[in-house]
């Protein structure tokens, strides 16, 4: 284990083109085990404050899909290598993403 590393998960509230590169891809890893704690695949983490906002969402898996495929469209902009494919429900066009937006552009 990492020195500092304390177990916790976050997800961030800010805009992927935010994080640095180490930032970016834990909360790649971070946001995939919490689409897995939303799909029932795995016990860990199930009452986790974060899973909250995801949750009350009238669409969590979709909610995840998007906050997902907004990290993966930023990992694409830097020329990262991220797996699509494990977006269990992907967002549709960045035309149709409320997230889509870069707040850097305003």
């Amino acid at each position: 284990m990492a020195p500092g590393y304390t177990g916790a998960m976050r997800l961030w509230s800010l805009h992927p083109c935010l994080l640095d590169a180490k930032g970016l891809v834990a909360c790649w890893r971070e946001t995939l085990l919490a689409q897995k704690v939303l799909s029932g695949q795995t016990n860990g983490y199930a009452q986790h404050p974060q899973l909250i906002r995801f949750k009350a969402h009238m669409d969590p898996m979709g909610a995840m899909g998007a906050y997902l495929t907004g990290l993966f469209d930023d990992a694409c902009t830097r020329g990262y290598n991220f797996d699509q494919s494990k977006i269990a429900r992907p967002a549709g066009s960045a035309k149709h993403r409320e997230y889509s937006s870069d707040p850097r552009a305003d």
